[in-house]
């Protein structure tokens, strides 16, 4: 099967396209690097020349080609790779799809923001569970390493996030950090000092490769809540002197990847989306319900697991280690991007190593009746993703493109689209088991 063009699926033009504006999406395959040095990977204007560029691990790659690449700070780690011969070959980068062992890198979620606002965009970066996170200071085009600023000296959970928590349109990380969940703030007018930490909940212990974490607005209060494995935490209508936040509890899954607060089946009520383990199998949504006291509870609906049989259209993979949610097809509905992270645990470790790392987008269909389908596309069946997958548009033609790093290397996923006509269409959709 073809990785370069993948994915076929609706495209609507306008609100109220016909028949015969109908198109096909594919998507195009770059391969930035097949050397390892994250599992994650961002998009900035590193710059300024208005195109987007793709941040993975220690480099910058410019857009729209990809194909240059500068250092963001020094790229020394190598490994030795045994040859059929006897000897050893040296290689760039952790030991990954180039190599035959497991290796971690310290690079495991990226971020873009401008953090000293000096209108050049910043590089952060979430090391491996337990460890900093820090934000690399552009130069401006300058040479040479970027300064390096640590943000919070330990990040706990392996999906934690870059984004605007607290109302204020400055991007916080969220996390857990020694035994608790919170989120540490930048001091923007001192950007370059240690950020503040903020407990939301009780110390509690939790181990730093605790995995599923999220931030969504869960009740429709229209503040941002936390969402965790284990339930959610209720942002309370004021954050002044570091309140703990109340906890509801509910078992999202045994610990998945990053999590969603969505109305999925447009009942006007926000439900979670989530993969149910990183190191197995399972993809859900839960639908949140009245629990006929005033609070909230939730129905699970898994529409992809261990056997093909589990979903509607006969798809299934392991290790959704990483998630993203975007509106892919222009629809106005947000659909999910996920895939089979490689090599979580190495060659031999986890449910299917060797099987294919696939992409994925999955389309939301709603009925009228509130039914919901989520329909599969396979993007590409040679990248898989990481502990991080980004949605975004890369080549500024306001389609999305999908970009991951990983144990694979980097990859870029150009959104294309071909207009076809009604029976080329439904011919290239993915058919339900019982039509095959």
């Amino acid at each position: 099967m073809s990785t370069r063009t993948l994915g076929f699926v609706l495209s609507l033009v306008t609100v109220a396209a016909s028949a015969e504006t109908l198109s096909l999406i594919t998507y195009r395959k770059q391969v930035l690097t097949q050397e390892f040095w994250s599992e994650g990977a961002a998009v900035g204007d590193f710059n300024r020349d208005g195109k987007k560029d793709v941040v993975a691990g220690p480099y910058w790659y410019e857009g729209p080609a990809f194909t240059t690449r500068h250092a963001i700070y020094p790229a020394a780690k190598t490994f030795k790779l045994k040859q059929a011969d006897g000897t050893e070959k040296e290689l760039p980068g952790y030991e990954g799809g180039l190599g035959k062992n497991n290796a971690y890198s310290d690079n495991f979620v990226a971020g873009v923001y401008d953090f000293n606002r000096d209108g050049w965009d910043d590089v952060f970066v979430m090391g491996f569970p337990g460890e900093a996170s820090v934000w690399y200071e552009n130069p401006k085009g300058g040479a040479g390493d970027w300064a390096r600023h640590v943000a919070i000296d330990v990040t706990d959970n392996e999906s934690p996030t870059l984004l605007d928590l607290t109302g204020d349109r400055v991007p916080e990380i969220v996390c857990s950090s020694k035994g608790a969940y919170g989120w540490a703030s930048p001091d923007l007018a001192n950007p370059n000092q240690p950020w503040v930490w903020h407990n939301l909940s009780p110390n509690k212990n939790y181990h730093k490769y605790t995995h599923g974490l999220g931030v969504g607005d869960v009740n429709g209060d229209g503040r941002k809540d936390l969402l965790e494995k284990d339930g959610w935490w209720e942002q309370p209508a004021s954050l002044a002197g570091d309140p703990l936040w109340k906890h509801h509890e509910f078992a999202f899954g045994t610990g998945g990847a990053q999590m969603f607060a969505y109305d999925v089946n447009g009942d006007g009520r926000n439900d979670v989306i989530t993969s149910l383990a990183a190191h197995g199998y399972g993809l859900a949504w839960f639908e949140n319900k009245s629990d006929g006291n005033g609070g909230i509870t939730f129905e699970e609906h898994t529409f992809m697991n261990k056997e093909p049989g589990e979903n509607r259209y006969g798809v299934k993979f392991s290790q959704l280690h990483a998630i993203d949610l975007a509106d892919v097809d222009g629809d106005g509905l947000q659909d999910i991007v996920t895939g089979k992270r490689f090599w979580a645990h190495g060659p031999t470790g986890d449910p299917e190593p060797g099987a294919a790392p696939v992409v994925y987008w999955f389309r939301l269909v709603r009925g009228a009746d509130h039914s919901v389908d989520f329909v599969p596309y396979l993007i590409d069946d040679a990248s898989g993703v990481g502990t991080q997958v980004m949605v975004a548009d890369v080549s500024g033609d306001a389609r999305p493109d999908v970009v991951v790093g990983n144990k694979k290397g980097v990859f870029v996923h150009t959104q294309q689209a071909k207009k076809v006509s009604a029976a080329e269409w439904q011919a290239a959709q993915p058919k339900p088991l019982a039509a095959k």
